[in-house]
C-alpha cells in the first residue's frame, strides 16, 4: 500500500522510518532515495490509517526508527522480503497477469497523470533527476475524457472557409 500510494521504490519503502511520516502535512519524507537524494511525496489518508493500525499492533522499536523491521529486528526489512510478500499476495489473490512490486510505482505515476497531475509534479514526487525519465508515463496513461479539440475551444468554427486546398 505504501509503495503504490506514495510512488516509492521498494528500497525506499523498506527504509521508511516512523519519523518520515508527516501526518500533519500528509506527506512522506524519502531519505537517501536513488542517487542519495531526499524528497517528499504524498501520504494518502487510507495509507495513513493502515500505517497507524500497523504501528498499534506491532509497535516497531528500533533506535533508528525503522517502521518495517527485518526478521531479527536488527535493521529494516529488505527489499527482497517486500518483493516476496508482494508475490505471495499476488498468488493468494489469484492474479494470473504478470505483476511486480515496481509496477505499483508505475501505476502511481500513471494514475496521477490520468487524474491531471503535471509531469513536473510527478517528476518531483517520484524523485526523478530528469523529466525525460517521467515522460514514459505519457504513453502508459489513458487520455482523460473531456479533452476538447483546440478548434472547438478557441474558435466558433465559422471563421474558417472550406477551400479545395483544405
Amino acid at each position: 500500500m505504501v509503495v503504490y500510494s506514495s510512488g516509492l521504490r521498494v528500497s525506499e519503502a523498506a527504509a521508511l522510518k516512523i519519523q518520515h511520516i508527516d501526518s500533519k502535512n500528509m506527506r512522506l519524507f524519502v531519505q537517501n532515495g536513488k542517487g542519495g537524494k531526499d524528497r517528499y511525496t504524498l501520504l494518502s489518508d487510507a495509507c495513513l490509517n493502515v500505517l497507524r493500525k500497523y504501528w498499534k499492533e506491532y509497535r516497531p522499536k528500533h533506535p533508528e526508527g525503522w517502521l518495517f523491521l527485518g526478521t531479527y529486528n536488527v535493521t529494516h526489512i529488505t527489499p527482497d522480503a517486500i518483493g516476496d510478500a508482494f508475490n505471495k499476495a499476488v498468488q493468494r489473490a489469484h492474479i494470473a497477469k504478470q505483476a511486480s512490486i515496481h509496477a505499483l510505482r508505475h501505476s502511481f505515476a500513471t494514475h496521477l497523470l490520468e487524474d491531471g497531475a503535471t509531469l513536473l509534479q510527478i517528476k518531483s514526487l517520484l524523485g526523478h533527476a530528469s523529466v525525460q525519465s517521467t515522460t514514459i508515463y505519457l504513453h502508459l496513461a489513458n487520455m482523460p475524457s473531456g479533452i476538447v479539440s483546440p478548434l472547438d475551444s478557441h474558435s466558433t468554427g465559422t471563421e474558417f472557409e472550406v477551400s479545395s486546398h483544405a
